[in-house]
């Protein structure tokens, strides 16, 4: 999905492969205080639910996210960009291209955690139409931090709202 706004950076998104390892330490270690292992990305894209995918601009990644696909949602698990290239819409891109796998009748939201110090993040987010739902106490390992639960609902058309549910047939004859 191509992105493209003043001052925006077009960025082409794709499966990350193992050859993206290095660049996606990179900004995860200039982006987190407590950064992924190596290990830890590659023990949650072993699962089969688990889906890695990054952001690249003229062949440089320059962005990723790691979501988990669950029955009627996706959970976005880590979520990062370049600290240099912030605020010229890859995230904003990134986060388009989850929204438009949600649907009305499947995966209809997209929940991830949130550090309460990681005030950046908030705001991102909430300006992506997330919204705080809920406090988990306590969450992280390494700190005592608590996480912000955010949660983006999917938002039908008014097309999809005016499909009646089920089939007319088994509703005249029930």
């Amino acid at each position: 999905m191509e992105h493209s706004q003043s001052s925006a950076t077009t960025v082409h998104i794709r499966w990350m492969i193992r050859r993206d390892m290095p660049s996606v330490l990179d900004i995860e270690a200039a982006s987190f205080e407590f950064p992924w292992s190596e290990d830890e990305f590659i023990r949650c894209l072993r699962q089969r639910n688990c889906i890695g995918m990054v952001a690249e601009e003229e062949d440089r990644v320059v962005g990723f996210m790691i979501y988990e696909l669950h029955k009627n949602r996706l959970h976005i698990l880590n979520f990062a960009v370049n600290p240099d290239i912030r605020h010229r819409g890859v995230g904003q891109a990134m986060i388009s291209k989850l929204v438009g796998k949600l649907s009305h009748d499947r995966r209809n939201r997209i929940m991830l955690e949130v550090r309460e110090t990681n005030l950046d993040a908030q705001l991102f987010f909430r300006n992506s139409g997330f919204k705080a739902v809920s406090v988990l106490r306590d969450f992280y390992d390494d700190t005592s931090e608590d996480a912000y639960v955010m949660q983006y609902r999917y938002q039908p058309s008014q097309q999809e709202m005016s499909v009646p549910k089920g089939n007319r047939i088994g509703r005249m004859a029930g």
